[in-house]
């Protein structure tokens, strides 16, 4: 059985011919089978990924091997893959096959990378625990009566499983970074408009960015690297020339870093996240980075903001799953009205149909300026706050999360309760800046505990770099 470390080491290995890909896939295929019970995958796709293998075998043997040769990668179940079922863990999906590949796809497949399955999430991305998924509860791997965190669950339970190398998923809010900091992994949210989302089935548009969770900085920064650029499908997606992730990582510069206060303070932080938040601070002053508390008034306005923005988008992005042009539709359906409202109120779970209610109720007319309107007012006012803290600062400091893993059923019958559970992942996204998880110890109940670096946009060089030398 191999044991995976990092991409480099994995390389090296293959060419040494110590495994082989198909070697890799096989072993793949059976630990995902001994650990079925973590429900982190809801397909394996066997067959192409055996086919792959064989074709990068070929190409190793040549040497002619991509950067990714013999990597195993899961994608979360909203990326799509030609020829491949995409159901964003949703019944109104059930069955459909993608006519396409989205660009991160593309960019992986062209590099050697060898595609494993798709990976059990929240229901189109609404979620931070995977409670909310049509196929059942993901488990998180390092205790199972906790949740993985969510949207992207199973992507974070499979990394930390050894069910595939590293794993793609998407982040709204903190759904890449809030999973990683449950499972002890690295979870990074780049730049909005850095990757393409070309391929990714929307949720809130403004606030969508896929990422990579991993086990290791060096592989997040080169999938980032071969993942990130311009593409001419999504006019979203930035010009701005793809830096040197990997080669930079050697880089022992000196940052000035903020903490927010309010957030290291904030009420309801468990202690022990808390002291650890503090502790990696102190380490930070004392290998020669200046660390300084900074003040940020808007901390109990980011769940509000972000809530009706991503409501308001997902209400427009999701009209189009109605029983006509595509996926499940109703039996139950008797003609053109009854198609529509069966089929929404059969195939969406409870918690897309809440989201799709309160972003319909805000852009409706009467509430669009109270609360639509007003939030995209205070969205600028965060992104002003937060660019000017990093124009006097290289990052800013928060905990990932208010506390540790919790249990299945301690949060979902609070809606409020599990939204404020993106009290510190929702800024990046509202801002729009880049932002990583990085493992910061573990919490007496056994659990890990993340820490979170937010820097400027389009830095991703530097915030990998610092995120190293944590």
């Amino acid at each position: 059985m191999y044991t995976f470390t990092t991409i480099k080491n994995l390389q090296t290995d293959l060419l040494a011919g110590k495994t082989s890909c198909a070697q890799l896939v096989e072993e793949s295929i059976l630990a995902i089978e001994s650990k079925k019970h973590l429900n982190a995958f809801l397909e394996v796709f066997t067959q192409s990924a055996l086919e792959q293998a064989k074709l990068v075998d070929a190409k190793i043997a040549s040497k002619t091997q991509g950067k990714l040769a013999g990597v195993v990668i899961g994608i979360k179940d909203n990326i799509c893959y030609k020829g491949h079922k995409v159901s964003c863990s949703s019944k109104i999906l059930e069955g459909f096959e993608s006519l396409y590949s989205s660009t991160v796809v593309e960019r992986l497949l062209a590099e050697d990378a060898i595609i494993i399955g798709r990976l059990n999430c929240d229901e189109f991305a609404m979620g931070g625990s995977n409670e909310n998924s049509a196929y059942g509860n993901v488990l998180n791997p390092i205790n199972e009566k906790m949740v993985p965190g969510g949207s992207s669950g199973g992507s974070a339970a499979s990394v930390a499983a050894n069910l595939c190398h590293v794993a793609l998923g998407s982040d709204t809010g903190g759904s890449i970074r809030q999973p990683a900091a449950f499972t002890g992994t690295f979870g990074l949210k780049p730049t909005y408009g850095r990757v393409s989302r070309w391929g990714l089935v929307a949720y809130g548009s403004s606030f969508d960015q896929i990422g990579p969770i991993t086990k290791s900085v060096e592989d997040a920064a080169l999938l980032l690297e071969i993942m990130a650029g311009k593409d001419e499908y999504d006019t979203t997606a930035s010009q701005k020339p793809v830096g040197s992730y990997v080669t930079d990582l050697n880089d022992k510069k000196s940052y000035k870093i903020a903490y927010l206060k309010e957030c290291v303070e904030a009420n309801g932080l468990d202690p022990e996240v808390k002291a650890h938040t503090l502790s990696a601070l102190e380490k930070m002053k004392s290998n020669g980075h200046q660390v300084s508390a900074v003040d940020f008034p808007y901390l109990d306005f980011l769940v509000p903001t972000y809530y009706v923005l991503t409501t308001a988008e997902a209400s427009s992005n999701l009209s189009r799953f109605d029983g006509v042009h595509f996926g499940f539709r109703s039996p139950n359906a008797t003609d053109l009205e009854s198609t529509y409202k069966k089929t929404r109120s059969e195939g969406f779970g409870k918690e897309v149909k809440r989201r799709i209610m309160l972003g319909t109720f805000v852009l409706s007319a009467g509430y669009y300026d109270a609360y639509y309107s007003k939030a995209q007012k205070v969205r600028n006012k965060i992104r002003q706050k937060t660019r000017e803290i990093l124009s006097q600062y290289d990052f800013i400091v928060t905990p990932s999360t208010p506390s540790t893993a919790f249990e299945f059923g301690k949060n979902s019958q609070d809606p409020i309760k599990m939204y404020l559970e993106d009290i510190f992942t929702v800024q990046a996204n509202i801002v729009g800046c880049p932002a990583i998880s990085v493992p910061n110890g573990v919490h007496s109940n056994g659990l890990p505990i993340g820490l979170q670096l937010m820097g400027r946009d389009f830095e991703e060089g530097d915030l990998l770099n610092m995120a190293k030398q944590i």
